[in-house]
C-alpha cells in the first residue's frame, strides 16, 4: 500500500540560527537547500526566517522577540509546520510545539520522511525504520503531551510514565532487531560483491542531485530513476559496463548532504560499503550551482569518514552548459567563452589536483572523453591488480 506523505500540500516555514562563524549568505543558502528538500517532501515553503545568535537558544531555538515574529506571521499565512534548519532537542521540540500551535519539524525528521518516501527495496526500508526509531526514542515524552491536559486528575501521571517506558522498551527491542536482520542482509550482499569475480568496481559519489543517476544510464545504457529532486537515488545500483572491450562495475549511491543526520550515516553503512568497497571513485559535481565547492568538502569529508580515502579519483564536473548560461554574458564571441571555460578548467584541475572532465549529460556534451578516461582508469587498475596477466583487458 502506498504511503501517505504527511506534508503533501503543507504550508512550512523555515527557520535558521546564523552563528559567529557564519555569514547571512551561507544561512541563505543552507535554508534555500532546506527548502528544496521540504519541496521533495511535497511542501511549499511561504517564508524564512534567521536570527544571528551566539549559540541556538536552549528552551527555543531562537530568541523570545524572534519565537513572536514567527508565531504572528504562522497565524497571519495559517502555516501548519515549521521546519528548523538543525536538529532540535526534545525539549526544544516540545516548546517549540506548545508555543506556536503547530507541528515543528527539524532538519534530521524532514531528510528521515524524504528517505521514506524513496526506500524501495527491503533493506532501504529497514535502514530507515531503523534510522526513524533511533530518532524517536529520546522524543516518546513529547507524543504523550496529552497527558498534560489532564495533569490535575489523580493517578494520570504514573500510567502516562508506564506507558511511555512500554513504548521504549518496544521501540528498544524493534531496534535490536532490525540491527540483526540488517546484519544478516549485510553478510548477504557481501557474498555477492565476493561473487563478482575479478572486475574493477566503479563507484559514482557525489552531492545529492547532481546528475549520478543520469551519468550512470548513459554509460551503462540502463534506465534508472533520475530527477531533479533531491535523493532520487536511495538504493545502491549496480551495473555492468563495457567501455573498448574493458568491463567493470559501475555503482550508483545515495547522495550526500550537508549535516547528513547521523542516525542515517549509521542506518546506510551497508549501503555505503559499496562506495568503500570500490576500486575508483567517480565524485560528480554539479558545476553550475554557486556553491559547488562547499559541495565538494562535504563529499570529501564523508568519504573521510567513510575511510574512502586511498582510491584513485575522477572528478566529473557536470551541467557545464548551465554553467555557461548561468555565468557568462549570452553577446559574449565564441572565442571569449571558449576562453573562459577553459580557464575554469584548469583553475579547477589544479585545485582538485587528479583527473578532471567537464561535461553536460543531459546534453551529451563530451561524454566521449568522460568514457575513455574512465576507461584508462580501469585499465591502468587491471594492469595494477593482475600485473602477469599481460593480455588482460587491454
Amino acid at each position: 500500500m502506498h504511503e501517505v506523505n504527511p506534508l503533501i500540500e503543507e504550508r512550512v516555514v523555515l527557520v535558521g540560527v546564523i552563528r559567529d562563524n557564519q555569514t547571512a549568505e551561507q544561512i541563505n543558502e543552507y535554508l534555500d537547500e532546506l527548502a528544496f528538500l521540504a519541496e521533495t517532501a511535497g511542501a511549499v515553503t511561504l517564508k524564512k526566517f534567521t536570527q544571528k545568535l551566539k549559540h541556538p537558544d536552549v528552551r527555543f531555538f531562537v530568541g523570545s522577540g524572534k519565537l513572536e515574529e514567527i508565531k504572528q506571521y504562522k497565524e497571519y499565512a495559517d502555516i501548519n509546520t515549521i521546519i528548523i534548519d538543525d536538529e532540535i532537542s526534545p525539549a526544544q521540540q516540545r516548546n517549540l510545539e506548545s508555543e506556536l500551535k503547530c507541528k515543528i519539524l527539524d532538519r534530521t525528521s524532514l531528510i528521515l520522511d524524504i528517505f521514506a518516501m524513496r526506500a524501495q527495496t527491503a533493506q532501504a526500508r529497514m535502514q530507515v525504520e531503523l534510522a526513524q526509531m533511533q530518532y524517536l526514542l529520546p522524543r516518546l515524552k513529547g507524543l504523550w503531551t496529552h497527558l498534560e491536559r489532564q495533569r490535575g486528575g489523580i493517578g494520570m501521571r504514573g500510567p502516562g510514565e508506564k506507558e511511555i517506558e512500554t513504548d521504549r522498551r518496544v521501540i528498544n527491542d524493534k531496534i535490536a532487531k532490525l540491527k540483526q536482520e540488517l546484519e544478516i542482509l549485510d553478510k548477504q550482499e557481501q557474498t555477492r560483491r565476493k561473487t563478482r569475480g575479478e572486475l574493477i568496481r566503479v563507484a559514482l559519489v557525489g552531492y545529492t542531485n547532481v546528475g549520478k543517476s543520469t551519468i550512470m544510464n548513459l554509460l551503462s545504457k540502463s534506465e534508472v530513476l533520475a530527477e531533479n529532486k533531491l535523493f532520487a537515488t536511495l538504493d545502491t545500483t549496480v551495473r555492468k559496463v563495457v567501455i573498448d572491450n574493458i568491463p567493470f562495475l559501475l555503482s550508483d549511491t545515495v547522495g550526500f548532504i550537508r549535516k547528513l543526520p547521523h542516525h542515517l550515516v549509521e542506518s546506510f553503512k551497508s549501503t555505503l560499503d559499496e562506495t568503500k568497497e570500490s576500486d575508483i571513485i567517480v565524485h560528480v559535481v554539479d558545476a553550475s550551482h554557486e556553491n559547488f565547492r562547499d559541495h565538494i568538502n562535504v563529499v570529501n569529508e564523508t568519504l573521510s569518514d567513510l575511510k574512502v580515502t586511498k582510491q584513485p579519483r575522477l572528478v566529473v564536473f557536470n551541467k557545464m552548459d548551465l554553467y555557461r548560461d548561468k555565468y557568462f554574458d549570452r553577446f559574449l564571441p565564441m572565442d571569449v567563452k571558449k576562453e573562459l571555460s577553459e580557464d575554469f578548467e584548469k583553475s579547477m584541475r589544479a585545485w582538485m589536483n587528479c583527473n578532471c572532465v567537464f561535461i553536460a549529460a543531459t546534453q551529451k556534451e563530451n561524454i566521449e572523453e568522460l568514457r575513455n578516461t574512465l576507461a584508462l582508469m580501469v585499465q591502468d587498475m587491471y594492469h595494477k591488480r593482475y600485473p602477469y596477466k599481460s593480455n588482460f583487458y587491454g
